[in-house]
């Protein structure tokens, strides 16, 4: 009996803990994009390609939550439309805004200037390079070799 009555005091006591941790970070906290790093990345978005010209229709999500979104989906491999549970931004705004910034080639520009930092803080040893071989072409030879001669017909009987 007394073996209960001291687990019941231990899970009140884990119970009360729970209750006066701080509340859990969101998906949207945890895959957030630095401060830093925003006030780089910020400059090399391109304005929208097309803005209604009466100015109507909803407000633009703001960059840096549709940005927190597409690194999301890139970094978990979730499927565009899971954003919606996460909090962060629709997924149709996070893949259309995305296919408008691949379209304008801002991910070849942050992937550049991500390179050439790189480059210059830690130097790149461009010396070693290797090119996988799934890569190039797999190489057919079919028709340099000589064909393979049919096997002539028999008129012997398959069945034993």
């Amino acid at each position: 009996m007394q073996d209960y009555v001291d687990q019941e005091r231990v899970l009140v006591e884990v119970v009360a803990e729970e209750a006066s941790a701080p509340r859990p970070v969101t998906m949207a906290g945890i895959f957030r994009v630095p401060d830093a790093m925003w006030e780089r990345i910020a400059p090399l978005i391109p304005l929208p390609a097309k803005v209604h010209r009466f100015g109507g229709g909803a407000p633009r999500v703001p960059n840096r939550e549709v940005l927190d979104a597409i690194f999301f989906v890139l970094r978990t491999g979730a499927q565009w439309h899971a954003l919606d549970a996460t909090g962060i931004c629709s997924g149709s705004t996070a893949h259309r805004r995305f296919q408008e910034w691949e379209k304008a080639g801002l991910f070849d520009l942050l992937w550049a200037t991500a390179l050439a930092d790189y480059d210059a803080g830690v130097g790149i040893d461009w010396s070693f390079m290797s090119i996988d071989g799934s890569m190039g072409k797999a190489r057919w030879e079919a028709e340099v070799r000589a064909r393979t001669r049919p096997i002539a017909g028999s008129l012997a009987s398959n069945v034993a």
